[in-house]
């Protein structure tokens, strides 16, 4: 497959197959592929954690903690469906690998919004590198995974981050959905003519 078909065929993968978790060659395949991204200045500013098999069920359990705050009742049927649904999270593909953005200490020429896009470069560089190789993968994010238990779990500093999770297995989807995307055209502006 070259680089334009796996761009433009890939699919965000939201049902694994239930079998063992991605053998751990295939998983330094994809951090490779993930270092490999562009960087400003060679911050290098990511962090990796796999998880795979029981190794999720912490996490499972610091979202479950968490989400026990954040609903009004958690002995409710509503409630209880809710924390369930949260920590259930880590565990919808056997591996994942939690991306975090860790930002070079001491290096003065290192600047946020460059780091955070190295690091979503590293991660579409692992979406890719999966397809590639045929696996599913789907990357998420959101305020479970922003929360300060887990970046507590996980032992991160304050200047550092999770950005997100990195979902990887074998498919178990039908079909895969058509892309849903503006054309280029509608967000392109050219500018050929310098107008002063």
């Amino acid at each position: 497959m070259n680089i334009s078909e796996a761009i433009q065929t890939r699919r965000s993968v939201k049902i694994f197959k239930d079998i063992e978790p991605v053998s751990k060659e295939t998983v330094e395949q994809l951090l490779q592929a993930a270092i490999m991204a562009p960087n400003h200045h060679h911050t290098e500013p990511w962090k990796f954690f796999v998880l795979q098999g029981d190794g999720r069920l912490p996490l499972s359990r610091v979202l479950a903690g968490w989400a026990k705050t954040r609903v009004d009742d958690p002995d409710s049927e509503a409630g209880q469906k809710r924390i369930k649904k949260l920590s259930s999270k880590p565990l919808i593909a056997p591996t994942a690998i939690v991306v975090a953005l860790s930002p070079q200490e001491g290096n003065e020429k290192a600047i946020y919004i460059e780091d955070v896009s190295a690091v979503s470069a590293a991660v579409q560089n692992i979406l890719l590198e999966a397809h590639g190789m045929g696996l599913g993968a789907i990357w998420k994010s959101g305020p479970a995974y922003y929360a300060e238990p887990v970046k507590q779990y996980f032992n991160l500093t304050e200047e550092e981050e999770i950005l997100g999770v990195i979902f990887v297995g074998e498919s178990d989807m039908k079909k895969n959905p058509e892309p849903k995307r503006i054309p280029f055209e509608d967000k392109t502006v050219w500018i050929t003519e310098d107008n002063e």
